[in-house]
């Protein structure tokens, strides 16, 4: 099912443009279909599911230092989704369960930084930050995996 995230929407890194205000991101599965005005998208997409958030709607972080402590591989990599990162850097994945686990999480591993992008075609990679900077919501691949209550 398609759904369109609505929010003001940052293309890139947050200091790079002013967000674009009444806007939304379309996923279709684990892809971005396209990024535009709300109203627009609902036109092109009317049996879209609406998930309206209440903060800057962007792309999410790569996480470039060590992945978080936590008792289990899957909570420190949950740790990450609650930061709004669903990428890390494979040297911080050096333990095979912590790796296993970003696998089965869906987090992308890179070998080297990527600047962040929301783009048409690109993996769903989205996050959602209140005006503090706390994630809201973290989606990977087009699945929301965090929303913090």
């Amino acid at each position: 099912m398609l759904t369109l995230h609505a929010a003001p929407v940052v293309r890139s890194a947050p200091d790079d443009a002013a967000p674009l205000h009444d806007a939304a991101v379309a996923v279709d599965g684990d892809r971005i279909a396209a990024i535009g005005p709300l109203d627009e998208l609902r036109r092109v997409y009317p049996r879209a599911r609406v998930r309206e958030w209440p903060g800057e709607l962007g792309p999410a972080r790569v996480h470039e230092g060590p992945v978080p402590d936590a008792p289990t591989p899957r909570e420190r990599i949950h740790a990450l989704l609650r930061r709004g990162a669903t990428a890390v850097l494979a040297r911080h994945l050096g333990d095979p369960e912590l790796r296993a686990a970003a696998h089965r999480g869906g987090i992308a591993v890179l070998d080297r930084p990527r600047p962040p992008v929301l783009a048409p075609a690109g993996r769903a990679d989205l996050a959602v930050f209140d005006a503090d900077g706390a994630c809201l919501a973290t989606v990977v691949a087009g699945r929301l995996v965090h929303r913090r209550r």
